[in-house]
C-alpha cells in the first residue's frame, strides 16, 4: 500500500498536475495540504472520476486539508486539533481508512520570526504533541503525513547557516519536532536514508528547484505498527518540475499488508 502527502498549493489552480501524479502513480492513500478552497469549492467530481473518496476541511483563500483513499471508505474522526477551540484555521483532519488511523496536518510557517506567528505556531505544535501522544497510546496504526514545515536537521535544508532565523529551523521549532518523535514515532524518510539529501520543497525563486536548492519539510510520522510494516520511502521529484506545479512535491511510503 502506498501513502502519500502532497502540499498542492492551490488544489483548483494546480488540479490537473494533481490529477496527473495520481494517474501516474495511484497511490492509496494520500493527504493533501493547502487546498485554498472553501469547503464548497473542493472538486469532489473530479477526485471522484479518479477513483477517490474524500473527505476535507476547506478554507477561504488559504490553509484547508483533505485526505483521498482509492477505492477504500473513509470514517472522519476529527477535523479539528484539539486544544483550542477558538482556532478556526483549517490544519487538521484525521480519518480512519483500512484499519488505519491517518492524520494529515499542516503545520503553521511561523514567519516572521520572532513574533505572533511563531508563538501561534509553537502553541500548534504544543497541542500537536500532547494529541499525538494520545494516539500511541491507543496501541493502534497511526500515520500523521503533512507539510510539518520544519527542517529537522542541517541534512534537511540547502545552506542551512542561512536558515538559522527562519521559523522553519529556529532551535525551538526543531526542538518540537524532535519532542513528537521522541515519543517513539518513527520519521519513515530518515528511518531509510539516513544520510541522504532529499527535499520535498523548491521555492520558485533563484531557479531553487533546478539547483536542488530545496527544503524536506513534509513528513510521514509512523507509530510502532506501522514502522514495522515500512518497505520503502521517497519523493517524486520530478513532479515538482512540471509546468505549473506546486513548489512541494508529492511525498510517500510504501507499507507491507498487515499480518493476518
Amino acid at each position: 500500500m502506498r501513502i502519500a502527502t502532497y502540499n498542492v498549493n492551490g488544489i483548483n489552480g494546480r488540479l490537473p498536475v494533481l490529477l496527473r501524479w495520481l494517474e501516474m502513480t495511484k497511490p492509496d492513500i494520500v493527504c493533501l495540504q493547502e487546498l485554498k478552497a472553501p469547503q464548497e469549492k473542493f472538486p469532489e467530481k473530479a477526485i471522484s472520476d479518479a477513483g477517490y473518496n474524500a473527505i476535507w476541511h476547506g478554507q477561504k483563500s488559504w490553509n484547508g486539508v483533505a485526505i483521498l483513499a482509492r477505492g477504500m471508505e473513509l470514517k472522519e474522526v476529527r477535523r479539528t486539533l484539539p486544544g483550542d477551540d477558538e482556532d478556526v484555521h483549517s490544519r487538521y483532519i484525521e480519518a480512519i481508512i483500512n484499519g488505519m488511523l491517518i492524520g494529515c496536518l499542516y503545520l503553521p510557517n511561523g514567519n516572521p520570526a520572532p513574533g505572533p506567528k511563531l508563538e501561534y505556531k509553537l502553541r500548534w505544535f504544543e497541542r500537536f504533541t500532547a494529541h499525538a501522544a494520545e494516539l500511541l497510546a491507543y496501541d493502534v496504526p497511526v500515520v500523521l503525513a503533512g507539510d510539518y514545515n520544519v527542517m529537522p536537521t542541517e541534512l534537511d535544508v540547502y545552506k542551512p547557516e542561512r536558515w538559522v532565523d527562519d521559523a522553519l529551523f529556529r532551535p525551538e521549532v526543531r526542538a518540537a519536532f524532535k519532542n513528537i518523535v521522541d515519543q517513539g514515532w518513527t520519521d519513515a524518510i530518515r528511518k531509510l536514508h539516513p544520510n541522504e539529501t532529499i527535499y520535498t520543497f523548491w521555492d520558485y525563486f533563484r531557479n531553487a528547484y533546478g539547483r536542488n536548492a530545496g527544503l524536506r519539510i513534509d513528513h510521514f510520522l509512523l507509530s510502532p505498527h506501522i514502522d514495522a510494516r515500512l518497505l520503502a520511502a521517497g519523493v517524486d521529484k520530478e513532479v515538482r518540475g512540471w509546468e505549473k506545479s506546486s513548489d512541494h512535491a508529492p511525498t510517500w511510503i510504501e507499507i507491507a499488508d498487515p499480518e493476518e
